[in-house]
This record gives C-alpha cells, sequence and structure tokens, in this order.
C-alpha cells in the first residue's frame, strides 16, 4: 500500500474516532444547557480548549505564515458560529432531530465545493450522499416539524459544510498543530464576544457540569479539532463530510449503551446506509480495476 494510501486510510480512522466522540456529547449538552445559558456553556468549553492548544502548540501556531493563520482564523469563527446555532437548536428540539439536521451537511458540503472551488465529483459520491442522507432519516427521524430549532440546526448544517470546504481545501498535515490552535483561538473569540456584553460567561453550576466541559474543551474540543486539521489535508472535503454522518450512530450507539434508549430496527437500517455511503466513498474505489486511490483523492 502506497503512503497517500495508508494516509487517507488513517485518515478515516482518525474522522471516524472525532465523530464517535461527538456522538457521545449530544446528552452531555443536553443536560448542562438545561441548567446554564447556552453562550457560557460554549464559552467557558472553548476558552479551556484554546488555553490547552495554546500551551502545547504555540511553537507551531508562531510557525504559521500569515496567510495561513488568517484562514484558520476565519475557519475557527465559522466553526463557533455553527456550534452556537448548533447548540441553540439543540435546546429547542430533541437530540434525534439535531443530529439529522445536522448531518445535512453531507448534502451542502458537495454543493458548495462545486460552486467555491469547482471541484467536481464522480456520480458515486452524489450517490453516496443520498445513502447517507436517507440513512440519517431512517437512524433519527419518526416525525418532526420545521420549527425554530430545526431553522437554527439548518443554519449550523450549512456553516459546518463551509468550514469542512474550507479546512479540505487549505489544511496542510505540517501545518496541523498550529492551524487546529489558531482555529481554537477564533471560535473561543466568538463566544467571548457573545457573552462579554453581559459581563462575561458564568461558571458551570456543579461539579458534574463541570465534568462534562472540561470533556467536552478538551477531548471533543481540542483533540477533535486537531484530528479533523490532520485528517482533511488527506481527503477531499466530500469524503469527510460522509465519514462525519457516522456522528448520530455513534451518537445512538452511546444512548443504547447508556440505557438512555433501545435498540430498535430503524436504529440497525440507518445505521447500516450510513456505513454504505462510507463504503462507497472511502473502500469500493480501492477495488476499481486500474484507478488507484491517489487518482481518486485528486478526482473528487
Amino acid at each position: 500500500m502506497s503512503g497517500t494510501a495508508r494516509g487517507s486510510g488513517l485518515a478515516t480512522l482518525g474522522l471516524l474516532a472525532v465523530t464517535a466522540i461527538w456522538g457521545s456529547t449530544f446528552a452531555l449538552i443536553k443536560d448542562v444547557v438545561g441548567r446554564m445559558p447556552v453562550a457560557d456553556f460554549l464559552a467557558v468549553r472553548f476558552v479551556i480548549a484554546a488555553v490547552a492548544m495554546l500551551v502545547l502548540f504555540a511553537l507551531p501556531l508562531l510557525r504559521l505564515p500569515r496567510s495561513q493563520l488568517l484562514r484558520g482564523l476565519g475557519l475557527g469563527v465559522l466553526y463557533g458560529l455553527a456550534q452556537w446555532l448548533q447548540t441553540e437548536g439543540l435546546a429547542r428540539t430533541s437530540p434525534s432531530v439535531s443530529g439529522f439536521v445536522t448531518g445535512m451537511y453531507v448534502v451542502i458540503t458537495p454543493i458548495l465545493s462545486l460552486l467555491l472551488f469547482r471541484q467536481r465529483m464522480p456520480w458515486t459520491t452524489w450517490l453516496a450522499v443520498l445513502v447517507a442522507t436517507l440513512g440519517l432519516g431512517v437512524l433519527a427521524l419518526n416525525g418532526f416539524e420545521v420549527d425554530a430549532g430545526v431553522l437554527l440546526t439548518l443554519a449550523s448544517a450549512a456553516l459546518y459544510a463551509l468550514h469542512i470546504v474550507g479546512l479540505g481545501h487549505w489544511s496542510k498535515s505540517g501545518d496541523a498543530f498550529g492551524m487546529s490552535a489558531i482555529q481554537m483561538l477564533g471560535i473561543a473569540a466568538v463566544f467571548l464576544a457573545i457573552t462579554l456584553p453581559h459581563g462575561g460567561p458564568a461558571l458551570p453550576p456543579d461539579g458534574k457540569a463541570w465534568v462534562a466541559v472540561l470533556y467536552m474543551a478538551l477531548v471533543a474540543g481540542a483533540l477533535a479539532m486537531l484530528v479533523q486539521t490532520w485528517a482533511q489535508a488527506h481527503m477531499p472535503a466530500t469524503r469527510a463530510a460522509i465519514v462525519m454522518t457516522a456522528e448520530p450512530v455513534f451518537a445512538a450507539g452511546f444512548a443504547v449503551l447508556l440505557g438512555v434508549d433501545v435498540l430498535t430496527g430503524r436504529m440497525l437500517a440507518g445505521g447500516g446506509l450510513v456505513l454504505a455511503a462510507m463504503y462507497m466513498v472511502e473502500l469500493a474505489p480501492r477495488f476499481r480495476r486500474g484507478k488507484p486511490t491517489e487518482a481518486l483523492h485528486h478526482e473528487v
């Protein structure tokens, strides 16, 4: 196996690990935002993550060229706004509906890639997008109405898609430490700007909330951003988006393991469709006769 193929495979595993971490946070976030304001929770979470990344990656951050600093800061602001809208939406709708609507970035990402960077996708990728969307719907939805929570979450999905496209276009594997750190600074700046007019963010109300915030800051925040930034330097944006649709699959799995939910046929069917979509964009092309993985990386 070539180095490019190995890098792509490791990137996929890294993104799957990130989606598993994100999938574990839905219930935690729902609990915490029920007891403290959304913007305050996000400000505390991402300021902690930003401080941790500054301590660890100050030198790689200083080595970034000015163009990458500005791009990373802009991507961080995009991600921060997406997080804010998603969390405000989650406070107004169910975790399952939130997971589905957030996952709509899988549809928006290839459209933005085409419009912004003229990146054309083969028909198999568009089919995978459709299959992943169907899987998300089967997994998460049992009838829902379009309300304020859904609209906020849909807006967040569009910003997540823009972040995925931009990160896929500008991320370089050698810049992963510095780029992830500057993005986290941009995210933290968004929430400090939102909370400072009200005197700054309120702290978590109790020990349980602090544990949840620290986990989401250091593991689901700093570590996940680092892995995503590195992984997207090794794969096209649309493929990354399809891999990340595994997030609600993991969310459902954690809900079953924790006894919050019971395993159903819908979960199995929806999860199976999402996995099928991932197979179509990640594994199946490797077996195409006469078409190596390296060529596919540049094609999509």
